[in-house]
């Protein structure tokens, strides 16, 4: 995926678009860490304002997926920090997606992984344990499964039903 783009992507697909196969998020995500492009299969998770099951999932081997976190849209507290992110580098993820707050902006900035969240917000999260693990969540006007394929890059988002190859 590193030398086609997104928009490639979408040139290359109007029939997986006009079927629904093949979908952007709106551009609403703000680009974090030190990988601008990355892609894998989607782990999904639905929590709000509470972050102790991000980290949970980001403590255990990413083996390439991408954890898609619906935290709501809350821009009140941050649901991912820098620790996790750290972790979620170390243990193989290729990328966070979050819909809500991180926080520890410059140690995200420094792992060599790709997050995308709404914005930064210095106060932490709930730690309640609170949410639900690999359910259909809609974010940025897309509703995004389990096991479905995300490819991100500077020109935006897009969620798969497959895996393309490219």
């Amino acid at each position: 995926m590193a030398l086609v783009t997104t928009a490639e992507v979408c040139d290359a697909n109007p029939q997986l678009i006009g079927s629904g196969e093949l979908r952007a998020l709106q551009p609403i995500f703000q680009i974090y860490g030190r990988r601008p492009v990355f892609s894998g299969p989607i782990v999904t998770l639905k929590v709000f304002e509470d972050n102790v099951l991000v980290r949970e999932f980001l403590e255990e081997k990413g083996n390439g997926r991408v954890l898609v976190v619906d935290g709501g849209g809350s821009l009140r507290c941050a649901i991912l920090g820098g620790n996790p992110v750290v972790q979620a580098q170390n243990n193989g993820w290729a990328g966070i997606v979050v819909n809500g707050c991180v926080r520890d902006v410059d140690e995200i900035n420094g792992c060599d992984i790709g997050v995308r969240a709404l914005a930064s917000h210095p106060m932490k999260a709930n730690k309640k344990g609170i949410g639900e693990k690999h359910v259909p969540i809609t974010i940025a006007g897309t509703r995004i499964s389990d096991g479905e394929w995300l490819y991100a890059d500077t020109d935006g988002i897009l969620i798969s039903q497959t895996e393309l190859s490219v």
